[in-house]
């Protein structure tokens, strides 16, 4: 069956993509719950519509990002003070809450963990390479570096 999608289907479609699925898969999932449509003109105007909609809020979320977020993450390094053992192997792991956690802490901007590609815990000292997704088509470079905890801190 022949659907214009009317919202974004991870995996399947964005906005106003006109798709063959399986007939099931449209009448059973995507129709019911208002993700799709039948590809009729009217339908597909409507998803046009929406599409162009949604083109420029993203296109003011990704120049809010470029002008007010990414200047003040440029050539930061974010430290994160982690404790370890006597051959310096580190107990647990950094994970991209801890590095979200950090970015809040150092320069007060909000950031979801999920946000942060992290594509493994880090388990060991040094500095590492962290991508950023701010917006869809925005994403900075973060330098992380992970550091022994001072003896007295928190912990």
């Amino acid at each position: 069956m022949k659907v214009v999608f009317l919202e974004d289907v991870e995996g399947q479609a964005r906005v106003g993509e006109v798709k063959e699925v399986a007939d099931g898969y449209a009448r059973n999932y995507l129709i019911p719950r208002k993700l799709a449509a039948p590809a009729t003109p009217h339908y597909i105007e409507m998803a046009r519509a929406k599409a162009e909609k949604e083109a420029r809020r993203q296109a003011r979320m990704d120049q809010e990002a470029r002008e007010k977020v990414l200047p003040r993450l440029q050539g930061k390094t974010f430290r994160i003070p982690v404790r370890v053992g006597e051959q310096g192997k580190l107990f647990g792991s950094v994970t991209a809450a801890d590095i979200a956690e950090a970015i809040k802490a150092e320069i007060g901007i909000d950031v979801d963990h999920r946000q942060v590609e992290l594509d493994y815990p880090i388990r060991e000292l040094g500095a590492f390479q962290v991508v950023l997704r701010l917006t869809r088509n925005v994403h900075a470079q973060l330098n992380v570096e992970v550091v022994p905890q001072e003896e007295g801190q928190g912990g």
